[in-house]
């Protein structure tokens, strides 16, 4: 069988292994993960009022990429973003530009948490390459009982009080329209 025959014949099997390859290989893979999952991307919903649960315990310590320690207790009271990622999960990567625009337009009123259990330096160089400036924190102790996930991406917006009102896994499009509007109503609250 001459090549041109062969491929004439198998030319769907031969793009299905090329497709494979290319999301297997590192260097290929992530960046396609990371445009699919902004693809599927939606606006993330909102708790009914009745299903919300209350986060009584805000001890939770944290450390910056400086070595500062923080609390999330200090954030008892405020409109709050918590966001548990790492940089090898594409649809963290993926949500991140829409969380930096979110963070730029809503970063003096609501508290932004980005929480890693990364390597302080591999989180660094992350965000520098992207020009991120959002507030990264280190998962060092374990988090309040309502605030634990396995699932990477998990964001959770928590009321003024402590009512979680969104509790998200997977990428959304938090610089929309909709997002917006319920940071905006729960900081009139």
């Amino acid at each position: 069988m001459r090549f041109k025959q062969f491929v004439k014949k198998y030319w769907g099997n031969l793009l299905l292994l090329a497709l494979i390859l290319i999301i297997i290989i590192p260097q290929t893979g992530m960046p396609i993960k990371v445009l699919f999952n902004k693809l599927v991307a939606f606006n993330p919903s909102e708790i009914p009022l009745e299903k919300q649960e209350k986060l009584e315990d805000y001890q939770w310590p944290l450390e910056n990429l400086k070595g500062n320690e923080m609390n999330l207790k200090s954030s008892e009271g405020k409109v709050v973003l918590i966001n548990l990622w790492a940089t090898w999960c594409p649809p963290c990567v993926a949500e991140m530009p829409a969380l930096q625009n979110l963070y730029d337009a809503y970063g003096d009123r609501v508290d932004f948490y980005f929480v890693s259990a990364e390597n302080p330096n591999k989180l660094r160089k992350f965000m520098d390459k992207k020009g991120y400036d959002l507030p990264v924190y280190l998962y060092e102790y374990k988090a309040p009982d309502l605030l634990e996930s396995s699932s990477l991406p998990t964001t959770f917006i928590l009321s003024k009080r402590g009512n979680i009102v969104v509790n998200k896994t997977g990428s959304a499009r938090w610089d929309s329209d909709k997002v917006k509007e319920l940071l905006d109503a729960l900081l009139a609250e």
